[in-house]
């Protein structure tokens, strides 16, 4: 029976739980803004690149654990928009930016599938050498890159989430 899996698969669905609290209140003609404090605008990530930016991760999450990543495979449109090198901007009339329930589905459909991959994961699999050379010497394992994707760069993102909101005037969730 796996012993890792399910450690990493709890910390995703919490995760997961608090990414979707974070929603609650939230404006669709305000998700792919930047948010603003007294008239003056704050330039960091929106909530529509931070869950996009996230959703193009959970695919990687479960092919490398030998699932099949097509139904959560983004789009060249997403790999563009919210790649780890794509700039967050202001989208005040909505024509950058799909909108928000595409955005949040195709992050909640990978992460759920992402979850139940690792969690499913045998031991030997997590425990293989990771596959991305650059992330190596940080991760050197599958199951060290796979926390991270699922734990440590998930709630990083989750962070600017809930400072947007709080900017914004939503407060916690």
């Amino acid at each position: 029976m796996p012993q890792i899996g399910p450690i990493i698969a709890a910390s995703a669905r919490l995760s997961l739980a608090y990414a979707e609290r974070l929603l609650k209140d939230v404006p669709s003609d305000q998700f792919a803004r930047f948010a603003r404090v007294g008239g003056t605008m704050i330039e960091s990530n929106h909530p529509a690149f931070i869950y996009g930016h996230l959703s193009l991760y959970a695919p990687r999450v479960v092919e490398q654990l030998g699932g099949d990543s097509t139904p959560f495979a983004p789009s060249s449109t997403f790999e563009k928009l919210f790649s780890k090198d794509a700039k967050c901007v202001d989208d005040p009339d909505g024509s950058i930016y799909p909108p928000m329930d595409e955005i949040t589905s195709a992050l909640f459909a990978g992460y759920r599938a992402a979850t139940e991959a690792v969690e499913q994961a045998g031991d030997e699999i997590l425990a293989a050498e990771n596959p991305n050379q650059a992330m190596r010497s940080k991760f050197p394992t599958k199951g060290a890159m796979h926390a991270f994707y699922l734990g440590g760069h998930f709630m990083v993102h989750m962070g600017q989430m809930s400072a947007w909101r709080r900017a914004e005037g939503l407060g916690p969730a």
